[in-house]
């Protein structure tokens, strides 16, 4: 089964550990388990030193809260889908929004676009 024909809730159960680890890795700034289930195409535009430079100027994704984000939905667009999600911070009052973009690379899950804000 494709991964656009799956259920929100499907989709979700498999987008909520990758969402997770993108936290912690985010938290601890380590690039290896930050980027570990990109698709190649975000790993070419995801350089150690950017990433390094965002983690230092921006207290957002180095302070994400583990256990405080629910996921919206999904939206299915083309070959991918996205999960939105309502994000805390640790340190910064207030709510953000993450999106999460999935697709396959061969046949596994990965991600296509990360942000949050």
């Amino acid at each position: 089964m494709s991964l656009l024909d799956k259920s929100d809730k499907d989709i979700i159960e498999i987008a909520n550990p990758i969402w997770i680890n993108l936290i912690k890795s985010s938290n601890m700034k380590d690039y290896g388990g930050f980027t570990k289930d990109f698709s190649s195409q975000m790993l070419y535009g995801a350089n150690e030193v950017e990433l390094g430079k965002q983690w230092a100027s921006n207290d957002l994704i180095s302070n994400l809260s583990e256990e405080r984000f629910e996921a919206f939905g999904c939206l299915r667009r083309g070959l991918y889908v996205t999960v939105l999600y309502k994000q805390t911070s640790t340190k910064l009052p207030g709510d953000f929004l993450g999106r999460l973009v999935l697709g396959l690379e061969g046949d596994q899950v990965k991600v296509f676009g990360a942000t949050i804000f």
